[in-house]
Parts: structure tokens; sequence; C-alpha cells
């Protein structure tokens, strides 16, 4: 018996082909790519989710949030028809989504869509 997926999971991908979301979580240790992996992975099956595990930011831009062993991890996404698009993931410093991350996700999602 397979479990069908809602979601596609695909990374943004720049004009110079580079796929910034792939190149951060290879820049992480394997348990935590691993935390942050199962986390997407509930996403793509479990789609649409809520707190505490996805959160809406703004039109069409949601949150991962991961809890690693010792800090905490965002990653921002959009969803286009039934595609999970990661378009930036960082390691979370403040209680506040900092406005730099905020912005470059909405930047890349509003590249995607043009």
């Amino acid at each position: 018996m397979s479990v069908e997926f809602r979601l596609q999971v695909i990374f943004y991908k720049t004009e110079s082909g580079n796929e910034p979301v792939r190149e951060w979580l290879k820049s992480l240790f394997r348990n935590d790519r691993k935390i942050i992996g199962e986390d997407i992975k509930t996403v793509q099956f479990g789609w649409p989710l809520g707190m505490p595990l996805v959160r809406k930011l703004d039109i069409g831009l949601w949150e991962v949030r991961s809890r690693l062993d010792n800090r905490i991890s965002r990653v921002l996404f959009t969803v286009e028809e039934n595609v999970m698009v990661l378009l930036h993931g960082f390691i979370k410093k403040s209680e506040k989504t900092p406005a730099s991350d905020l912005n470059l996700a909405k930047k890349r999602l509003a590249t995607l869509r043009s």
C-alpha cells in the first residue's frame, strides 16, 4: 500500500542555477538536516497544517518551524498548485523573524511568480 503525498517538494532555483535552501541544508549538522527534513515531509504529507509546525507569514508565504537540539530553524516556503517551493532557510536567533530573511523570501517568491 503506497501513501500519496499531497505536495511535491522542490527547491527554489536562482537564475544561475543555485538552490539556496539545499546549499544551506548541506551546511548543517546531519541530525539538524534530519529533523528539518522530517518536518518538511510532515508538511508534504499533511498539508494544509497549522501551528505549531507551520505558520502563515504573508499572502502565499509560510514557514516550517523546526526545533533542533539547541536552536531553532525556519524554512520559508510557498505552495503553487500541488508544489511546495522551499524559498529560504535559516537558523533563527531572535524571537521575531528578521526582516532581511522575510524580505529575501518575498523577493524569491516574486521572482518565482514572474
